[in-house]
């Protein structure tokens, strides 16, 4: 079997059905995704982890990018787009599985290697999903179909954060005013851990699905490249290393700031609601980005890249150092009480860091594909090769992660209450980098995006 796009295709109800798959694909890699934040708070508890420690989580997720980016443009070249879903798929579902296992091997390690499997199955997807759903159909709409499944990634984004707090953070386990017992623990991971398990059930018939419409997926997708260009080539450009170092920050405060939301929220001085309230409230995070990749795609109509760039960086470094200013400020009642999700909390400024934590996500909307791009125009090195530099720059979001846990940790000795707050400090550093870029980038000389650039640009 081999991926053509050469001769037209007739269209019928198995290519609509084929195209909606494919669709489906970024709401369920958005969705394991964010699964993994509220996993965090859930992993702590059970294996009364340090922050350092339960961003282990984040780190085996976000690895993957960079160790396995490669392969999969290997496995894409050599097999197709089609074979690639279903791998990708699979892997998932393996991944989740290995995660339900921890149940009998009660091992936090276990675990870790559940999320690097089912992450590696995503970088397979998004390295596959990308190209193939802009040329399943009219070439007029590849961005109208783009930006819909871009959507149906925020959507799961969202739904995964929620679904999470739902069902990682449910009972007695998560109460702040309860001492959990071991028989606690083992109750709430086999809890944790038959979740993933019905979310390897419900993959498993879904890859089935996509399965059986293989053939149809292959007859739509794009001509298969001849020769893989190698990220690492990308490294003689000083554009390539700037923008995948600024890939690598941005993710990484994107990820400790929403991995971090729900032990921030939910802290006296904050909103000091239960684990499963703040975990309800941290997906609206992913909400902002949404609205903001809405607004942001129409400004950058009008407005130049670097100019939103710029914005967008400092709106969301302001909202950091408002978060860090307040460490110390004493949660004052403002008056009358808020319902949120059910649970009646009391208005005090404590929501004024709480709200500007959250809101930072309307800010990150448009940063990645502006990096992407403004790289691209400026990199001396071939697009593919940039590309690949910049989807493996995607495993700062481990290591970002990790240095936020130790820097929580380390601060949590001299300041055990605002140490959450301080530890906005990393993310600030990722998002005033991402200022300096812009800043940069205004200057440096640009040309169209293609596979053959001379050195000397």
């Amino acid at each position: 079997m081999s991926d053509s796009a050469t001769a037209p295709q007739k269209r019928g109800a198995g290519f609509l059905l084929a195209v909606i798959y494919v669709t489906v694909l970024f709401f369920i890699w958005a969705f394991v995704t964010n699964l993994v934040d509220p996993l965090v708070k859930s992993m702590m508890v059970i294996y009364h982890l340090n922050n350092l420690e339960a961003q282990l989580n984040q780190f085996a997720f976000f690895i993957a990018y960079g160790i396995m980016s490669i392969p999969s443009a290997w496995y894409l070249a050599k097999y197709g787009y089609a074979n690639s879903i279903v791998l990708g798929l699979v892997g998932i579902v393996a991944g989740c599985l290995i995660a339900f296992s921890t149940a009998f091997a009660h091992s936090f390690v276990t675990v870790l290697i559940g999320l690097f499997v089912a992450a590696s199955g995503i970088t397979l997807l998004q390295v596959a999903a990308n190209p193939l759903i802009a040329s399943m159909g009219d070439p007029k709409g590849s961005h109208f179909r783009l930006n819909l499944s871009q959507s149906f990634n925020s959507m799961g984004a969202y739904i995964g954060g929620s679904f999470g707090a739902a069902f990682l953070l449910k009972g007695p386990l998560f109460d702040k005013n309860i001492t959990p017992t071991q028989e606690m623990k083992d109750a709430g991971l086999h809890f944790v851990t038959n979740v993933y398990l019905e979310i390897a059930v419900v993959f498993a018939i879904f890859t089935f699905a996509v399965f059986l419409v293989r053939n149809t997926i292959a007859a739509h997708s794009p001509a298969r490249a001849a020769h893989i260009e190698s990220p690492f080539s990308a490294l003689k450009s000083k554009w390539a290393n700037l923008g995948s170092l600024g890939i690598f920050l941005y993710v990484g405060a994107e990820v400790c700031v929403i991995s971090g939301l729900i032990f921030f929220l939910e802290q006296e001085q904050i909103l000091n609601v239960p684990s499963q309230i703040a975990g309800y409230i941290a997906p609206i995070f992913m909400l902002c980005a949404m609205v903001g990749r809405f607004a942001g795609s129409a400004l950058l109509t009008f407005v130049k890249a670097t100019t939103m760039l710029t914005l967008v960086a400092l709106g969301a470094s302001i909202l950091c150092v408002v978060v860090i200013a307040t460490y110390h400020m004493a949660p004052a009642a403002l008056g009358g009480t808020v319902n949120l999700f059910g649970h009646d909390t009391p208005l005090t400024t404590g929501f004024i860091p709480g709200f500007a934590a959250v809101l930072i996500g309307l800010f990150n909307s448009i940063m990645f594909p502006t990096i992407f791009t403004l790289t691209l125009e400026r990199s001396s090195a071939p697009a593919s090769a940039t590309s690949g530099l910049m989807c493996m720059a995607i495993c700062g979001g481990g290591f970002i992660s990790i240095a936020y846990g130790f820097v929580v940790d380390q601060l949590g000795h001299a300041f055990p209450v605002g140490a959450r707050s301080l530890a906005f400090i990393v993310p600030l550093v990722c998002y005033l980098y991402v200022l300096w870029f812009t800043q940069v980038a205004k200057k440096a000389p640009v040309h169209a995006i293609e596979e053959g650039v001379s050195a000397g640009h």
